[in-house]
């Protein structure tokens, strides 16, 4: 027995960016998206087939007079103001969760009341989201993937904590525990639990989904974030947990196939990608 996990999939920010990059592209228009418009090659392959050009921030300092998509992970001021310059209209997918989280990052900064305050973002260097954050305030931020990275924070300093959307909310509120008992001194913490329900909610689901099954093919790009964590959280549910980009690479794995199986994905793995995956398995079966 096969089965899709119905929770799983596009969260609510990609659905959007997707809907209006299919709604320009309809129109017959010729439409830019500033870096993949999700982390899933076979979207991103699928929108480029529909006409969809995907370029880099490099790339798009030299452009005028076009249209360029934002997708859902948000971008720095420095952005608009380079769409503006070159006369570039923007279609902006920046999820509303990601914008409400710079627009709380921006008035931290703003309203710092010493110099003895650090901003602390939980979240991957180099990732889109973090970049847009980091872009709110000028960079003047520590960024910390783990507790492995906490030698770079000052706790005899006060300290802003907040977190990429897509973060774990269990990674999130260890994290806080921890720093909380590494204050020194009179310091104090505050902290903003930033991360998407959306996504977070993932997780209590995928271990219901993990435990109900005896192998599970997780679906996931191999640059989505959030398809790591979900995948390291279901393959400690379940051993026998297995992670795919597409059909093909289902050929190599050794897996049982008259045992239940369950698919499930990120929340960039697109439904149809989950669709391929199972008829490759029931292809494989017979």
């Amino acid at each position: 027995m096969i089965e899709i996990d119905k929770k799983s999939g596009f969260c609510f920010g990609v659905v959007n960016a997707i809907q209006k990059a299919e709604d320009e592209l309809a129109k017959g228009q010729t439409l830019y998206s500033l870096g993949d418009i999700v982390h899933n090659g076979k979207e991103v392959e699928r929108l480029a087939n529909m006409g969809l050009i995907t370029i880099d921030h490099a790339q798009f300092e030299q452009l005028h007079d076009v249209k360029v998509l934002l997708r859902a992970h948000g971008e720095p001021p420095s952005t608009y103001e380079i769409a503006k310059r070159n006369n570039i209209t923007i279609v902006d997918a920046s999820c509303p969760v990601v914008l409400k989280l710079q627009s709380r990052i921006k008035k931290a900064y703003e309203t710092i009341p010493t110099p003895d305050t650090q901003l602390v973002i939980y979240g991957h260097h180099g990732h889109a989201e973090v970049n847009g954050l980091l872009g709110q305030i000028d960079g003047n931020a520590v960024v910390i993937e783990d507790e492995g990275e906490l030698d770079k924070v000052d706790f005899t300093k006060n300290i802003r904590l907040f977190s990429q959307t897509t973060k774990s909310l269990s990674g999130f509120n260890q994290l806080v525990e921890t720093v909380k008992y590494k204050m020194e001194n009179d310091a104090e913490l505050e902290f903003s639990d930033t991360i998407c329900r959306q996504v977070a909610n993932r997780i209590p689901n995928i271990t219901t989904f993990a435990k109900e099954n005896d192998i599970v093919i997780f679906v996931s790009g191999k640059k989505s974030s959030n398809g790591k964590v979900l995948y390291e959280h279901a393959k400690s549910i379940n051993e026998e947990t297995y992670i795919v980009s597409e059909p093909s690479e289902l050929v190599g794995l050794n897996i049982d196939l008259s045992k239940k199986i369950g698919i499930c994905g990120a929340t960039s793995t697109p439904r149809w990608l989950m669709e391929d995956v199972k008829a490759k398995l029931e292809e494989m079966a017979h």
